[in-house]
């Protein structure tokens, strides 16, 4: 702790001497100190896009590579992302989708979906941007079981008001699944 006792008349020498001693000392903050913020320096790190040149010099190798094994059938868990009653679903063959909504399909019927985000397999994946083309993939599933869901009750009630309401809500749920139906029509 320092006390100073200051006569007025010393008091402006004393506040030129303090001035004088900060400036004197660094104002730029050491390297280490300063926090990282958005207006310091980017957050995330810099992303090295690959060299288109060198890219198309690649391309059509891989292309290649995946015709040849679309072609001979040497694939093995074969799977697809598609979009299905406005959510996504991650499908193989022999896959059961159960959805809560109702679908105008009967059972037995057959449903193509033509919103296929991503097909891919243990060598090889195919990705759309955003979706893949209909002459490229070809995803059929079948419907096998149109079913209601469980009684769900849905009670208000206020006390001290008289006043109870009960509501009994049953939802279609049907259950398509995909039966080996993801194909390839044509070629990369």
């Amino acid at each position: 702790c320092l006390i100073v006792l200051v006569c007025p008349h010393q008091a402006s020498t004393l506040l030129s001497f303090v001035f004088w001693h900060q400036s004197s000392q660094s104002t730029s903050p050491q390297q280490g100190l300063v926090a990282k913020i958005s207006l310091t320096s980017s957050l995330w790190p810099e992303v090295k896009h690959p060299d288109p040149v060198e890219e198309a010099k690649y391309h059509p190798e891989v292309v290649q590579k995946v015709n040849q094994l679309i072609a001979s059938g040497h694939y093995r868990s074969l799977f697809a992302v598609v979009h299905f009653t406005s959510k996504q679903w991650k499908i193989t063959s022999e896959d059961l989708i159960v959805m809560d909504n109702a679908l105008e399909a009967e059972c037995g019927d057959r449903i193509w979906m033509g919103k296929v985000l991503l097909v891919g397999a243990d060598d090889f994946t195919l990705m759309g941007r955003p979706l893949l083309g209909k002459d490229l993939v070809h995803v059929e599933a079948t419907v096998i079981e149109k079913t209601k869901s469980w009684p769900q009750i849905s009670m208000h009630f206020w006390s001290r008001h008289n006043y109870q309401r009960k509501k009994i809500i049953v939802k279609p749920s049907d259950c398509p699944t995909d039966k080996q139906h993801i194909d390839f029509p044509l070629f990369v």
